[in-house]
């Protein structure tokens, strides 16, 4: 597995989107993208951060920057969840962990003294190129979509 690293190219993937098609990274050089892995749909953390995002869809795309959302979640769960929050951008299903561990967010987690695995909530900003600009790891919430949105400004 190549090494994630800022300024190569960021990993290639085709996974299914909750719009019903596949959606490929590559199908998008030319535009800014920002890949969030997210651990669960409807959970607190994860509908506040797809809203985050949802309610910043419009600046995102005003600067040519696209959003998706990657979890494990099966296509059926992101439809609805999707549907039930307006999400206004593809959710991929990433089922087999594939994608995960490309980039890296399947990690060991903790949580009231249990140790299980999951996703590690992270976000990945693509240029232009393809080539991984910022990454966000363990991700917290307040500020965080405003802090991405700033950093596709600055790759104009």
């Amino acid at each position: 597995m190549p090494e994630l690293a800022i300024g190569q190219p960021a990993p290639d993937f085709t996974l299914p989107a909750s719009t019903g098609k596949r959606i490929t990274l590559s199908g998008y050089l030319g535009k800014k993208v920002v890949l969030f892995f997210y651990p669960q749909d409807m959970t607190p953390t994860c509908t506040a951060e797809a809203c985050d995002f949802r309610d910043g869809i419009g600046r995102f795309r005003r600067n040519g920057t696209v959003v998706l959302g990657i979890s494990p979640d099966p296509l059926k769960q992101h439809a609805k969840f999707a549907e039930t929050y307006e999400l206004p951008y593809p959710l991929l299903s990433d089922e087999e962990l594939q994608v995960c561990n490309l980039y890296d967010v399947w990690k060991l987690k903790k949580l009231y003294g249990r140790e299980y695995m999951g996703v590690q909530r992270s976000t990945f900003l693509i240029d232009r190129e393809g080539r991984l600009v910022k990454e966000w790891r363990n991700v917290r919430l307040k500020g965080h979509v405003e802090a991405v949105l700033a950093a596709a400004k600055e790759l104009e």
